[in-house]
């Protein structure tokens, strides 16, 4: 039961009982339950910011084991950007040095991606930020490996294809050094046996008997240049060997090769002689790189000791008289 109410009338000088209308203790009991109401909210909300559901409490754990896992790939990705940086700098200044090929330019190795808004679906995140750097990371491990790929298989044929080479630049004499009477002239300002002036002797002259096999000194295809040799040299071949290589054997006693003919290194192309402008039986030698004559003596390293190179350099450095 209510406990009965009373206030002080101070007109009676007395005490009366305190009536309330029906319609004012609705108004109370309404103006009760909206507080209690406000106070329950203010305590559910209180109490979802400060305590953590069971739900909440395991998808905070899963969040927080996928910024680990997160940044633990990061960490390895930041490991293979310096392994494949490691690859690059090998490829240009050890592989394609030794390839003799150009590096991949920096412009196509460290070339961006398109599109202003290429990470959008990754914008609107609490982690998008982490997200966005990883998948920029891994687009630019992603390209850096497409690239070093693609450069692999180019050092892979340049491999291949060196064996070819090796096998076409000039190697060897062209006149074996038992068939040799003596290495006669080499490169340089020379006197001209005929005119008796001292002029530039573009070749080497190789003394031997009239008859004496001459020797392709590199893989490639006849083709008798006629920029390079000419009426003085007599009969005369010229070989291109590809790879911005030719050499010319001049003064022979006879032919032993067609135009177009390909031929291999060691292979018989013809015979010393004495044809054209010649003082006497011998083989006028010369290599041609890149449409320059350059001099012979750098082109004898597959059939000669150290010691007959030494001595083929003092003999070719003697101001000496030329054949031709």
């Amino acid at each position: 039961m209510s406990k009965v109410k009373y206030y002080y009338d101070t007109k009676t000088l007395s005490y009366r009982k305190i009536e309330r209308s029906f319609r004012q203790k609705v108004k109370d009991s309404i103006v009760v339950i909206a507080a209690s109401g406000i106070l329950a909210a203010l305590f559910f909300v209180l109490y979802t910011i400060v305590i953590d559901s069971p739900k909440e409490k395991k998808l905070i754990r899963e969040n927080l084991a996928l910024q680990i896992q997160y940044n633990l790939l990061n960490e390895r990705m930041d490991n293979m950007a310096v392994v494949l940086d490691d690859m690059q700098n090998r490829d240009d200044n050890i592989y394609r040095v030794i390839f003799e090929s150009d590096p991949i330019p920096s412009s196509v190795r460290n070339a961006g991606f398109g599109g202003a808004n290429r990470y959008k679906e990754l914008e609107g995140y609490e982690s998008s930020e982490l997200l966005v750097e990883t998948q920029k990371k891994l687009d630019i491990l992603s390209k850096m490996a497409a690239v070093q790929s693609k450069s692999f298989d180019d050092v892979k044929n340049l491999a291949l294809d060196k064996e070819k080479m090796l096998a076409a630049i000039p190697g060897i004499q062209p006149v074996a050094n038992k068939n040799l009477k003596r290495m006669a002239s080499g490169y340089g300002r020379r006197i001209h046996p005929i005119y008796k002036v001292r002029k530039m002797h573009w070749g080497m002259d190789f003394s031997a008997k009239t008859g004496t096999p001459i020797f392709a000194t590199g893989d490639g295809k006849i083709s008798n240049d006629r920029k390079i040799g000419g009426s003085g040299y007599g009969k005369y071949i010229v070989i291109d060997h590809g790879y911005g290589y030719q050499t010319l054997y001049a003064h022979m006693s006879k032919v032993a090769v067609r135009k177009g003919q390909s031929v291999k290194r060691g292979d018989v192309i013809g015979y010393v002689g004495n044809s054209g402008r010649s003082a006497g039986p011998h083989l006028h030698y010369e290599v041609v790189k890149d449409g320059k004559k350059v001099n012979p003596i750098n082109f004898y390293y597959s059939d000669l000791t150290p010691e007959e190179f030494e001595q083929m350099i003092e003999i070719s450095n003697s101001i000496n008289q030329s054949f031709d």
